[in-house]
């Protein structure tokens, strides 16, 4: 592909702060990472897999397995598995005991249960590893872009892949292991990586590549590539990396932002170029993960309490029975002269009634044996199957977006499902589908947006069902919240034909309830609220406000603007969905985030004086990023005017502790409208700024450069300080209201 045609970033990232201030930039560190000692031995030969086909340098192939047997481990491991089960250990030694002289049955008739229930347990765990082997190679036969050689790329399998190879991935791909990135179609060679297949995280996380690696963004620059990674041996923790990069006697330390790591996804990114460091079983997923566990459900676990109980019952009984037949040898047989007393055998000896007795108690354990149902078990494999079977074709479980059914890998645990009765989760994203919507906002103390949550809507239908279930002539409407769930509380509603469960009439919030135009639908904002649309907000009081609010959503972020050549609109890049739909619903007000280069960002805005859209340009001086810890993301901007603001965004608690005494007007009525916001289910977090002097963001600059370029263990804590000292005297503009989608059937 020629340079011409390269679809290429137009951001340096490595100049905005959003990115640079978390960590020094490599020209900025004084020298590499030591790496001496034991877990310190690995070696990559960039771009030359051949090295490692052999020692000392040999690593494991690409190639992935998470099956529990293979062809010689399967019978003595299967059957180790099912002698686990006393019931089987009890029948094993029945159908020992069966060939000998003192069973009362024919050993076919114990061996053939035994082999029944042992045989169908161990086809199960056959059929069902087998699956997972057929999954696995699917994995294993994914194909990925490798250098050939001669800067020529071409697909290859996953399992094919060496240490060292040279790899292209492409957007919305999987990484076929754990990877060092080396460029990608960025300038400044950053990408944006989905985690979820490792931590369940599914906002965007950001990597960037050395800048010495960056020249590397072409298929043909690959021609003559060497270098050599020196790195920590494989492990399982996925958050730390230590290693060395070599490259054109140079070296450079390599730190978790340059690698990616297996079965984490390529997004928002068109392509990135990277070398394997770890392959296969090395890589850092599989360190983590663990040998197929031998599972067994707490019934069958009781089942196991519930044996021992019947053994001893057995036990007790077969030996009441054989004292008493060792008493009545000894006492009363000689006195029997039709049973023959002098013909003596082992199990039949009034001289040794002892001896008599014990042979009796082997045959009256096996006599009474039935007490302990083996077709129990034979029963509770064939439910099972069975259970498995329904599971992958339930139709209910089956996901219609991408295509997936239900697949019950085993069916050891599946009655463990119908005892699931409350599911306690720390992640919202358990529950919903991660798509974030704007539809409502406070503005100067003014709440804006009409449309109805999801938790509003179900909260409503809770209420109708409940209004339908009883006389309404009992029922003091007046003392029914309604309005707070959205419901008209006009009481010939309620009589009325059409008030059923499924059709409620949401009532519209606000001061007047202006007729809706109806809009098409727009993926991150559902907003519905004619005060503020279509330039009607300058009707409304305190429209400097209103303009500051837009200006917050459309300035303070990090979304890269792409055009989107087939439909002709601009698209946003953005490292979480709640900030795309940020980006999205700045843009339906009529402030539009259009470009980003190095150093500023260019909005074209609505101007209340001209009455037109014009782009208006705002220099970026600082960005300081969000984090769980900052709770919170500043930009510092410099209008055309020569104004310096700060724009900030945050967790309420955060913001309203960091407002100034002339920053809290509207405090009190935006606290009202989070709290009614949170009640309906629904994502807040608080809009503010403030100006800066000039000699004020000079001295601040100055402070904060200093705790930038500072190496060592205090500098997260100088760069914090850093901007504590600038993120104060806040005034509080509003607060946004982003509802995340429920999935499907979560609620109803």
């Amino acid at each position: 592909m020629g340079r011409g045609a390269r679809k290429k970033g137009k951001v340096r990232w490595s100049k905005l702060y959003s990115f640079s201030c978390m960590r020094p930039s490599v020209s900025e560190l004084e020298e590499p990472h030591h790496l001496e000692g034991p877990g310190f031995s690995r070696v990559v030969m960039c771009n030359e897999p051949q090295l490692h086909k052999k020692k000392p340098l040999k690593y494991p192939s690409n190639y992935v397995s998470t099956t529990k047997y293979n062809a010689i481990t399967f019978l003595p491991k299967a059957l180790f598995e099912q002698f686990r089960r006393v019931a089987n250990l009890y029948f094993l030694l029945t159908a020992a005991l069966s060939t000998t002289s003192l069973s009362p049955f024919k050993p076919a008739s114990v061996i053939a249960p035994l082999v029944f229930v042992v045989g169908a347990s161990m086809l199960k765990e056959a059929v069902e590893d087998w699956r997972r082997f057929i999954q696995d190679m699917k994995v294993n036969a994914r194909k990925v872009s490798v250098h050939k050689g001669d800067g020529v790329f071409g697909y290859k399998s996953w399992e094919k892949l060496r240490v060292g190879d040279v790899v292209k991935v492409e957007k919305d791909n999987f990484f076929p292991a754990d990877l060092l990135l080396l460029s990608s179609n960025f300038e400044d060679g950053i990408c944006y990586v989905e985690t979820m297949n490792l931590d369940g995280e599914t906002n965007l996380k950001v990597k960037r590549s050395l800048e010495t690696t960056l020249p590397l963004d072409e298929d043909n620059e690959f021609k003559d590539f060497r270098a050599t990674v020196k790195c920590e041996d494989p492990n399982p923790n996925l958050y730390t990396f230590v290693g060395n990069f070599e490259f054109e006697r140079q070296v450079y330390p390599l730190g978790p932002d340059q690698v990616l790591l297996r079965d984490s996804k390529l997004r928002n990114t068109q392509y990135i170029y990277g070398i394997v460091i770890f392959s296969g079983h090395d890589s850092k997923v599989m360190q983590n993960s663990t040998e197929s566990p031998s599972k067994r459900s707490s019934i069958e676990q009781k089942m196991d309490k519930i044996i021992y109980f019947l053994f001893s019952l057995l036990l007790l009984i077969s030996l009441i029975s054989s004292i008493g037949f060792a008493i009545q040898l000894k006492f009363d047989m000689p006195n029997w002269w039709y049973l023959r007393p002098d013909y003596t055998t082992n199990d039949y000896n009034p001289g040794n009634p002892g001896l008599s007795g014990f042979y009796h108690l082997v045959t009256a354990l096996m006599l009474y044996g039935y007490l302990i149902p083996i077709s129990l078990y034979v029963s509770i494999e064939v439910v099972k199957i069975l259970q498995a079977s329904f599971i992958n074709q339930d139709i209910h479980m089956y996901d219609g977006e991408t295509g997936t059914p239900a697949q019950a890998r085993t069916s050891n645990l599946n009655e463990e499902l119908g005892q699931v009765d409350t599911i306690l989760s720390d992640k919202t994203g358990t529950l919903t589908c991660n798509q974030m919507d704007f539809i409502k906002c406070s503005i100067a103390g003014t709440s804006y947006g009409v449309v109805a949550s999801e938790v509003e809507i179900a909260a409503a239908k809770r209420i109708a069902k409940d209004l339908n279930d009883h006389s309404l002539n009992d029922l003091d409407i007046q003392k029914i919240d309604l309005k707070s769930q959205g419901l008209d509380a006009n009481e010939n509603s309620f009589n009325s034909p059409s008030f059923q469960e499924t059709d409620i009439e949401l009532r519209i919030e606000g001061p007047e309830s202006t007729e809706m135009t109806e809009r098409p639908a727009i993926k991150g904002f559902n907003f519905k609220d004619d005060r503020l649309m279509n330039g009607n907000w300058l009707k409304e009081p305190h429209t400097d406000m209103i303009l500051l609010f837009f200006r917050i959503l459309a300035i303070c972020h990090t979304a890269i603007p792409e055009q989107d050549e087939e439909i002709g609109t601009i698209k946003y890049e953005a490292e979480s969905p709640d900030e795309g739909a940020f980006v999205v619903a700045a843009r339906e007000f009529g402030f539009e985030f259009c470009k980003r280069t190095q150093s500023s960002v260019l909005i074209k805005e609505w101007d209340p004086s001209s009455g037109q859209n014009i782009e208006r340009e705002y220099k970026l001086l600082n960005l300081l990023e969000f984090n769980s810890t900052r709770k919170r993301m500043s930009v510092i901007v410099r209008d055309e005017d020569g104004q310096i603001f700060l724009l900030c965004k945050g967790a309420d608690s955060v913001i309203f502790d960091r407002l100034g005494k002339n920053g809290r007007n509207y405090e009190e009525s935006t606290r009202v409208h989070l709290a009614q916001y949170g009640d309906a289910g629904l994502r807040t977090l608080a809009l503010s700024y403030r100006i800066i002097t000039e000699t004020e963001y000079s001295e601040w600059n100055a402070t904060f450069l200093k705790a930038k370029t500072t190496i060592g263990a205090d500098r997260e804590t100088l760069l914090e300080i850093a901007s504590d000292l600038i993120e104060k005297d806040l005034i509080l503009v509003g607060a946004t209201a982003i509802e995340d989608k429920l999935q499907k059937g979560v609620g109803s």
